[in-house]
């Protein structure tokens, strides 16, 4: 009984101890933190379907769902494959920086719940939905401490081993943010990858490291980077709503109760592009936009360098520091300076940010900034009608036209497939083989 009884005392000390360490810092930290929200539309404004998941190029450390570790059942979420997944919104690379003079022991929580949290780095403490198998060692330790009575409203297993977690959320525990480990160098000690991705860029800021277990069962080595990283897809709509009435204008929505701040619609066309600046779209607000696809395009290079120039200098009017807009541009500059096509990207109020995104960061920060980008990808109805047209004589055996529509398609890139199923909404199936364009689809997405 004495043995028990002290065990059961270590055991306790143990929980309090580190409850009393987590919360005993100084609130000296300053978060920032970005990332954007890609869907895809028709000229008519409405959100478009599309795979958001089969295009994903990340680092292979990256966790995931076919590999989250910390023994994790995920319930089916991603049975189906990862390259199946239909939705309206990719959230796409949020990364939440560290700074502070002294070193501190942080506890993250983003709360995702319109939508599900489908990469991370570094590893979690808690990712949901998700079950985990129960932990035999913390059950029967739980069990003797309430069989003598001791902290019987308390449960080890929820302060040392995973538990199941039934909403939409990432959960970072105890992560380490020193000053001094990111002045000795530690940074080039980072995880490399040689496959292309959206990830290193970020990297290129003055933030801290950020350093949490691995937790694996087996080697519950260190995992670090200069961010915390996580990705995520959803259901639901952003704020602006862009409509093209004629092939001349182009109308902005916000449906949001706040002030959209720097809108930029672009056009990419070959070798040359070109973006109008707008400095706020004010709430409930519709605004027309003059538009000729043909007229003052500029060359690529010169293009890419005035629009980065711009959409960095948003940032920073948003709060981010001058490298951190560098490194989001950076990050992005492939995908919204140089892939063809149309599309408006803007700045997300920051209350709809945090509705979408609640987060919670214990201690609390000095100072929390978060920009999120939301990125309108428009099909424009000149593509779509020619689009079908193209695929009309496609189905009823035209070569020259399959050859075509699978041109076209492959200028849109990962869009290629919700603009392939927009421009078969016009078209009559009479007399027509349906297969064929099935088997032009799955063509044009087996070449990406």
């Amino acid at each position: 009984m004495k043995a028990k009884l002290f065990c059961a005392s270590l055991l306790c000390s143990l929980v309090l101890a580190c409850a009393g360490f987590m919360g005993s810092h100084k609130d000296d930290i300053t978060v920032h933190e970005w990332g954007t929200f890609t869907s895809v539309q028709g000229g008519d404004g409405i959100l478009l379907s599309w795979k958001p998941l089969q295009t994903s190029k990340l680092p292979g450390f990256v966790h995931n769902w076919t590999k989250p570790g910390l023994n994790l059942q995920a319930g089916g979420l991603f049975a189906f494959g990862k390259g199946s997944m239909m939705s309206l919104q990719r959230m796409e690379t949020p990364v939440i920086y560290f700074y502070g003079k002294q070193e501190q022991t942080v506890d993250v929580t983003v709360q995702f719940p319109r939508g599900i949290i489908t990469e991370w780095y570094p590893q979690v403490a808690e990712i949901g939905p998700s079950f985990v198998p129960r932990n035999s060692t913390l059950t029967s330790a739980d069990r003797m401490i309430h069989q003598v009575g001791a902290l019987t409203n308390v449960s080890l297993a929820d302060y040392f081993g995973a538990k199941d977690v039934t909403n939409s959320m990432a959960h970072w525990a105890n992560i380490q943010i020193s000053p001094k480990a990111s002045s000795r160098g530690a940074s080039s000690e980072l995880l490399t990858d040689a496959s292309g991705s959206h990830y290193f860029a970020a990297r290129a800021t003055d933030s801290l490291l950020a350093r949490t277990r691995s937790l694996s069962p087996t080697n519950s080595a260190y995992e670090y980077d200069k961010f915390l990283f996580y990705r995520g897809v959803g259901n639901f709509a952003t704020p602006l709503k862009v409509t093209m009435p004629s092939e001349d204008h182009i109308t902005l929505t916000n449906n949001d109760a706040s002030a959209l701040p720097h809108l930029f619609v672009i056009t990419v066309s070959g070798q040359s592009g070109k973006f109008s600046h707008l400095a706020s779209l004010a709430p409930h607000q519709s605004i027309s936009v003059p538009f000729d696809k043909a007229a003052s395009l500029l060359p690529m290079e010169t293009f890419k360098k005035d629009l980065a120039k711009e959409l960095a200098s948003s940032l920073v009017a948003q709060g981010l520091f001058p490298k951190e807009a560098k490194a989001m541009v950076n990050t992005w500059k492939d995908s919204w300076l140089e892939e063809e096509g149309m599309r408006v990207l803007y700045i997300l109020p920051r209350p709809w940010t945090d509705g979408t995104l609640p987060i919670t960061i214990k201690p609390q920060p000095k100072e929390l900034v978060r920009v999120m980008v939301g990125r309108a990808e428009i099909i424009p109805p000149d593509i779509q009608h020619n689009l079908a047209a193209k695929l009309l004589k496609a189905g009823q055996g035209d070569a020259q036209a399959g050859d075509e529509a699978q041109a076209a398609l492959k200028k849109l890139g990962r869009f290629a497939e919700p603009a392939f199923y927009k421009a078969l909404e016009s078209i009559s199936f009479t007399n027509m083989d349906n297969s064929r364009l099935q088997a032009l689809l799955t063509k044009v997405k087996a070449s990406d």
